[in-house]
């Protein structure tokens, strides 16, 4: 009975370590497992130099990881309808997968319009043909002239 009392006492106080004597119980340290860090990957950074080729890499990078995160989705959801047999299960899945083939329709289009972009910015405009206003009169004149420069 004076065990109990003094047992009952220690709990009262809250005094952890007289409860581990008085019930005879050790403290065990369980060491904290940390679960591995997952590295997040990033899209490549832009050093600004060519602002055409750097929203370009910026914005490859980004559907990459909305497509990496899309497929770890669709890996969850899919695990998820089979142990379930839900049909909204299903149909979440199935919207999921749609997505992650649109993301991946965007990155085709994306290749598309750089290219659009190369080729608009890489063509020189050329003007071949001239014109002349103004009288035959005139002409005939402006033309003498640039003959006797010629000459000269």
């Amino acid at each position: 009975m004076t065990l109990d009392l003094a047992k009952l006492h220690l709990i009262m106080n809250d005094d952890t370590t007289g409860l581990d004597k008085a019930f005879e119980t050790v403290e065990a340290v369980v060491a904290e497992v940390n679960p591995p860090e997952v590295k997040k990957s990033q899209p490549k950074k832009v050093d600004g130099k060519d602002e055409v080729q750097d929203d370009y890499e910026y914005a490859r990078g980004n559907l990459y990881l909305l497509v990496d995160k899309g497929q770890e989705a669709v890996n969850g959801a899919l695990d998820l309808a089979m142990s379930s047999d839900h049909p909204r299960a299903y149909e979440v899945a199935g919207q999921l997968i749609k997505h992650v083939g649109d993301v991946a329709d965007k990155l085709m289009t994306l290749q598309k319009d750089r290219k659009s972009v190369k080729e608009e910015s890489a063509k020189k405009v050329v003007t071949n043909n001239s014109l002349f206003v103004g009288s035959t009169a005139d002409l005939q004149k402006m033309l003498k002239n640039a003959s006797k420069e010629n000459d000269k």
